[in-house]
């Protein structure tokens, strides 16, 4: 099933201290390494959608700007829907996942490809930080049909993709590298294992 691919590199990086997006990680921004994984795991296209275009551009990324900048991740998860053209998934990661995976990408696009023609979203579990299991929804494909939905959530005043994924035929999955989807909140969160780096928070 052909995917676009979308990292999302508009963020405002405050706990970071810099650009999370164009942070130097393995020989390149950390927005590369997840546009990486998404070319790996099948990706016909992968663009940066908001943040620093220039830096981006520079770093060898596609970019597109974020329609609406400064309004969170839900503005970002719907410019990269309004990328698909004629494909019918798009997976959205964040661009602070510096263990991004191939296979979790692909583990989550593939269950979206069962649900084409309805609106709804794969978004894969991972162990919280207080035990049990949480969604990671910066870390989600989507059909092309979610976007009509999410644009009325967003005009209804929502910003946040998990509440707006509400309206959506929720699909949980288990991918193979739950431990991949950490992200980097912090300087710190760069060292060490993937275990020990914090989360987003809920609305990721």
């Amino acid at each position: 099933m052909p995917f676009v691919g979308a990292v999302l590199t508009g963020g405002a990086s405050r706990r970071m201290g810099s650009d999370k997006a164009l942070l130097p990680i393995e020989g390149g921004p950390m927005a590369g390494v997840v546009a990486k994984a998404l070319w790996a795991a099948g990706a016909a296209t992968v663009v940066a959608v908001g943040g620093d275009g220039k830096g981006l551009q520079a770093a060898g990324l596609d970019w597109v700007p974020d329609e609406v900048p400064g309004e969170g991740p839900l503005g970002g998860v719907l410019s990269a829907l309004g990328c698909l053209d004629d494909v019918p998934v798009v997976a959205v990661l964040a661009c602070d996942l510096p263990a991004a995976s191939p296979e979790n990408v692909a583990a989550v696009v593939a269950v979206a490809a069962d649900h084409v023609g309805v609106p709804a979203v794969a978004v894969p579990l991972q162990v919280g930080s207080e035990g049990g299991h949480q969604r990671e929804w910066l870390h989600a494909a989507w059909t092309a049909e979610s976007r009509a939905v999410l644009a009325a959530a967003w005009e209804a005043g929502e910003r946040a993709p998990r509440r707006a994924g509400m309206g959506l035929h929720v699909v949980e999955v288990e991918v193979p590298e739950p431990g991949a989807l950490a992200d980097a909140d912090r300087p710190e969160d760069l060292l060490g294992d993937t275990g020990s780096r914090g989360r987003g928070g809920p609305d990721r």
